[in-house]
């Protein structure tokens, strides 16, 4: 016959049902022969075993839920954290050219500057001067294709790209802020003028954010 888990004489500690008032009434010591248990002693092992193992997965759920928060933890430290604002990282002062059009160097390309009448791919975005964007390439998931120097763009964006006057060329992979005064953007005539209002108002001064992909 097997033994029972317990030998004889072992002293069993009872743990309180936290539902019941605690009395101060002694814990039974449970004497099993190995052969002739009495009656009842294994009914209380019994119960005791079974609140041993509530209590042991009570830790165990304890155990694992602070396991879970503290890989959830490291985790969200582990994540990229947010960084300064594009316009912290991105600001620049401009210099102004003797045309007018005044230029800062954002990034400087390590590439190959434009040649004039070249096909070249460019990405930017248009702002008037209090801010507001008026068209992006970005947003259209396209760069702008043409060939610079050839006056198949405003004046202030072949100066800007090519160079001149002041001016250093751009070279492949830069990105620079350009500062149009009217007469090298869209003069007194404005864009995009349509019953009375236009996207772009006579004599805008205008602001481009200018990334310079390369030859198309």
């Amino acid at each position: 016959m097997k033994s029972l888990p317990f030998s004889a004489g072992t002293y069993i500690p009872k743990i309180p049902n936290p539902k019941t008032p605690i009395k101060n009434t002694p814990n039974p010591v449970i004497r099993c022969s190995k052969t002739n248990p009495k009656s009842g002693s294994i009914g209380i092992v019994q119960q005791q075993k079974e609140n041993s193992n509530k209590v042991l997965l009570k830790r165990r759920e304890g155990i694992g839920f602070g396991l879970c928060a503290g890989i959830a933890d490291v985790l969200l430290q582990l994540l990229p954290q947010p960084g300064p604002s594009v316009a912290a990282t991105e600001a620049c002062e401009l210099t102004v050219s003797p045309s007018g059009l005044a230029f800062c160097d954002k990034v400087v390309g390590k590439g190959p500057e434009a040649v004039k009448g070249q096909l070249i791919k460019a990405h930017y975005v248009g702002k008037l001067e209090n801010g507001k964007v008026f068209d992006s390439s970005y947003n259209r998931g396209k760069p702008l294709t043409f060939r610079v120097g050839v006056g198949e763009v405003i004046k202030g964006w072949d100066q800007g790209i090519l160079g001149g006057d002041g001016v250093p060329p751009m070279l492949a992979g830069g990105k620079r802020t350009l500062r149009l005064p009217p007469e090298l953007g869209y003069g007194m005539r404005g864009a995009g003028c349509k019953g009375g209002s236009c996207i772009i108002p006579p004599d805008s001064v205008l602001l481009f954010d200018v990334e310079f992909i390369g030859k198309a």
